[in-house]
């Protein structure tokens, strides 16, 4: 639980006596003409929103104490007014019980959904390895379902006979569907990446899984990596967003495509995919993949994350912990939950 979190659970947990305070505060000040004891039932009904059962109706028996104390105290008790307010607050305190026990089944409902997609999460998006061949590699994902923690936003890294390979991807939509969807191109991946010779050959068998199932107004947009270790690495780009790569001597330039291709899953428009490009990769130099959901992150002012402007705090020696610092950059520069699903993957060239 963040800071904010657990102080705004405290500031809840002491709302239902600071009301009880107030209310009798105000009662004592205005004398017995002014009857402000029935307002006491809002204790009762703070109390519902944090703590258990026994947290209600201990402050539910506090503020019928504290109704029949100042009754006494203004001389009214027994009168209709005040038999009145220990009515209310009565019927307030019974309600909030109730709603006290519907919120903590709630509670143990979500806890339950959190801890599949916790354990479904694992399985689809498995850490990727920090060794792989040549490679460091670090991968960060901020989920913009708060209650599931999973969306359609998929990554992987795998290491074959002929180098490493790798793939982020953004699948359309949302919900279940995207990740099943996010599911089967990533088995795919998985499979064929150990099994093509080229790139050209493992997306091919993502498009074939792809068309067997979506309908063809759904798509993926993916780039898919293939480092070998000569320092090249060769990209194929289906509409997604083109990495960034940063070079040891600091230079950050953006790996855009000779030419644009559709994403996977159209094989309606019957076009053909994109061309291979290659850079340059050397040692220390990093290439950092990541989805739309990270550029598309806008601030309360409306502005765009600039990515390639804080591209430099991805200089720490940790791979894993340079990520983590744009990661929270990310999330400051939003200062709110994030619209969208944000994966980034971090592959750095080792030396030697």
């Amino acid at each position: 639980m963040s800071a904010v979190s657990r102080r705004t659970q405290r500031l809840m947990g002491a709302l239902p006596f600071a009301s009880l305070g107030i209310v009798a505060a105000v009662d004592v000040i205005s004398g017995p003409d002014l009857n402000y004891l029935s307002l006491l039932a809002v204790g009762s009904a703070f109390a519902s929103l944090v703590g258990g059962v026994r947290r209600t109706v201990l402050i539910g028996v506090v503020a019928l104490i504290l109704s029949l104390l100042l009754a006494l105290y203004a001389g009214v008790l027994g009168d209709r007014q005040s038999n009145m307010s220990l009515i209310s607050i009565a019927g307030v305190t019974a309600a909030s019980i109730l709603a006290t026990v519907g919120r903590q089944r709630r509670e143990r409902e979500l806890a339950t959904v959190r801890s599949v997609a916790e354990v479904a999460q694992r399985v689809l998006l498995r850490p990727v390895p920090r060794l792989a061949g040549h490679l460091r590699a670090a991968v960060s994902y901020t989920s913009a379902n708060a209650e599931a923690r999973i969306g359609g936003d998929l990554y992987e890294v795998v290491t074959g006979p002929g180098g490493v390979r790798a793939i982020v991807g953004d699948v359309q939509g949302k919900g279940l569907e995207a990740v099943e969807t996010a599911a089967l191109v990533l088995g795919a991946f998985r499979e064929a990446a150990h099994d093509e010779a080229d790139l050209r050959g493992v997306s091919g068998r993502l498009e074939k899984a792809l068309n067997r199932r979506l309908s063809g107004e759904e798509f993926v947009t993916a780039i898919l990596v293939d480092a070998d270790p000569c320092g090249r690495l060769t990209l194929l780009n289906y509409g997604h967003p083109p990495p960034l790569i940063l070079r040891a001597n600091g230079e950050i330039t953006l790996a855009e495509p000779d030419d644009t291709a559709p994403p996977l899953g159209l094989a309606v428009l019957e076009v053909d995919g994109p061309n291979p490009h290659q850079v340059d990769f050397a040692p220390g130099d990093q290439i950092l993949l990541y989805t739309d959901g990270v550029i598309e992150a806008r601030d309360r002012a409306g502005r765009f994350y600039p990515l390639t402007e804080r591209a430099f705090l991805l200089k720490d020696d940790d791979p894993e912990a340079a990520l983590e610092a744009l990661r929270l950059d990310l999330v400051a520069h939003v200062d709110a939950p994030l619209h969208d699903d944000a994966a980034m993957l971090l592959l750095r060239c080792r030396d030697g």
